[in-house]
């Protein structure tokens, strides 16, 4: 009697943790749906900064720098000299924003490689490849890898996961949620150096820029953990998949079609052949110039690899590492057969920027009235001292950042949206503290990426739902959001723990990219 009230009691908290679970996620996708286009967000952003600034001024706020005690003073958009900085910089502050330059060229050779079909076979090459009984550590994996890519990972991978496990006699959903955790879930972790990278790079480094005017942050500063944060995902999100997740989705007893899956072509393989070997000279070339003493690209000075032309024109290295391997396939495969051709994938490429270039302009107008005003390096000063007050410092400090990182996620689904607002405030904060871009960056990243997978905000998050209902027709989201959950909450466990291990060891980020400030 007494077992069976203990089951039935804890029946009912199961029931109402259900419903406040469920409740909660009502409440999020409502209060999701209410916010702003995020350029409309960017733009009311900064009018506040205007507004801020004035009241500042008003009300005299001031800090002293702790690096050279001078006192700081809040500068009012509102006056004569703010207004005649804010009409003569609105080109200047939209030119010169680090992202836009970045991911404009990054875009150029991404276009060829995903134009030219290169992207989507080597997708299939890698899954279809794969041994059997190594089927979901492939889709995990290769999940990871389509981040070099801006949506092939979403668009052909993720259906691809489902028919695959499909045609396996595997449930379609588990298939689905391997390649989705690797997509979405560790979009922060990789083994390459992705479009992203520069992106929230450049954002750092805007925003360091406000304690330190000298300071670079390269698109590799948080490389070497994310490379290991890679390798963690694929483990930790294979063994989700077939451990927690298939059992609990049991058989699959739909009636969906099986499609078959394309094999690579003979042509097909031809093109990834000598688009790999292009890819290999490539390499072999960027090394000749930075590992020889004399290296080409190597500080001409001072002879080092980290502060030098190779690392200040990374940007030019990754867009190259795409162009000539994805010309190469284009040629072989003929999907580029002229120079009509490749320049048709470029402009289609960048025309999927027109959201992101209007996004950039009141993005930068945001960042430089931040820079401008005085009030993001007041903001951090105080925020410092108020940490070192209460003694939030070290890793709880950065534990806590991750876990607001997450929160905020579930709201904004755009990551270089949100860095735009947290770097601004958090970076000079953390550099106070003693605190590098690159550890601030990488713990962004671990939260903007482990709840990408349970949140209706994500971009992708209805297109997956559409793939879901391929098999049947009542998945929905609370299906996708239930079937999603254990990989967010074991991520963010496990990916935090690394990032604890990775500080108490005090490795670099990446190249140039230390934990604390020298």
């Amino acid at each position: 009697m007494y077992i069976c009230e203990k089951l039935y009691t804890m029946k009912k908290i199961q029931q109402l943790f259900s419903i406040i679970f469920n409740k909660s996620l009502d409440y999020i996708e409502l209060i999701g749906n209410k916010l702003p286009h995020p350029a409309t967000l960017f733009a009311v952003l900064a009018l506040l900064v205007v507004g801020i600034s004035w009241l500042g001024d008003l009300l005299g706020w001031t800090a002293i720098h702790p690096a050279n005690g001078s006192e700081i003073k809040v500068k009012n958009l509102l006056s004569g000299d703010g207004l005649r900085w804010i009409y003569t910089n609105v080109t200047y502050n939209f030119v010169n924003f680090p992202p836009l330059g970045y991911v404009l060229a990054v875009m150029i050779g991404i276009g060829v490689a995903e134009g030219s079909g290169l992207f989507n076979t080597l997708i299939r090459a890698l899954v279809l490849n794969a041994p059997k009984r190594f089927i979901t550590f492939s889709l995990v994996f290769t999940g990871i890898l389509s981040h070099i890519a801006s949506e092939a990972g979403y668009v052909i991978l993720i259906p691809l996961g489902a028919m695959l496990f499909y045609a396996l006699g595997r449930h379609p959903i588990a298939g689905l949620a391997a390649a989705f955790c690797g997509v979405s879930g560790g979009f922060g972790a990789n083994f390459l150096i992705g479009s992203v990278d520069p992106i929230l790079a450049g954002l750092s480094q805007s925003a360091a820029q406000i304690i330190n005017p000298d300071i670079k942050v390269n698109a590799a500063v948080n490389f070497y953990f994310m490379f290991v944060s890679a390798i963690l995902i694929v483990i930790l999100g294979t063994v989700i998949t077939e451990k927690i997740v298939e059992p609990r989705l049991k058989n699959y007893t739909g009636n969906a079609e099986k499609v078959v899956i394309e094999e690579i072509t003979p042509l097909e393989k031809k093109g990834l052949k000598y688009s790999g070997l292009s890819a290999l000279i490539l390499l072999v070339l960027f090394s000749l110039t930075i590992i020889p003493e004399n290296g080409l690209l190597r500080n001409p000075e001072t002879k080092e690899i980290l502060h030098s032309p190779f690392f200040d024109g990374i940007i030019t290295g990754i867009l190259l590492f795409f162009f000539i391997p994805g010309l190469i396939y284009g040629i072989t495969v003929k999907s580029i057969r002229n120079d009509k051709d490749l320049m048709k994938h470029i402009i289609k490429s960048m025309g999927t920027l027109a959201t992101y270039i209007v996004l950039v302009f009141f993005a930068a107008q945001f960042v430089y009235y931040f820079r401008y005003s005085n009030i993001g390096l007041i903001l951090a000063i105080k925020g410092a001292e108020f940490l070192k007050l209460i003694n939030l410092t070290g890793i709880s400090l950065i534990v806590a950042f991750v876990l607001l990182s997450a929160f905020i996620n579930l709201f904004m689904g755009s990551a270089s949206a949100k860095w735009a607002i947290l770097a601004p405030v958090f970076v000079p904060m953390f550099m106070l503290l003693g605190y590098h871009p690159a550890l601030t960056q990488g713990a962004f990243r671990i939260g903007d990426s482990v709840t990408n997978l349970i949140t209706p905000m994500m971009s992708y998050f209805a297109l997956i739902v559409a793939f879901a209902q391929k098999y049947d027709e009542k998945y929905g989201i609370g299906t996708i959001i239930s079937t999603m959950l254990p990989y967010t909450i074991i991520f963010t466990l496990g990916w935090t723990l690394l990032l604890i291990l990775w500080m108490i060891s005090g490795l670099p980020m990446g190249p140039d990219g230390p934990l604390y400030l020298r």
